[in-house]
């Protein structure tokens, strides 16, 4: 059976950022000459972080308040 290293580069190959061996430097040229895009990612990455939470915290907000509702309705006194 052939290991995975023969095909390609394996997983933590890919996401070594050490400066050991070939492959190391590859990725370490590629890592400085991106700093603006990862930059960018980030930001993006947060907006929509921050998105998804605010929407998050709306729809609990309003599961709570239909809950307490109903439950209001049931233990009202006619």
């Amino acid at each position: 059976m052939e290991k995975s290293s023969s095909v390609g580069a394996s997983w933590a190959d890919q996401w070594d950022y050490s400066n050991h061996g070939s492959g190391g430097q590859v990725l370490e040229k590629k890592k400085k000459s991106s700093g603006r895009s990862w930059k960018s990612g980030m930001e993006k990455t947060k907006a929509v972080a921050v998105l998804g939470f605010n929407k998050a915290k709306e729809g609990s907000s309003k599961g709570f308040h239909w809950i307490k509702d109903k439950y209001q309705k049931t233990t009202q006194k006619h």
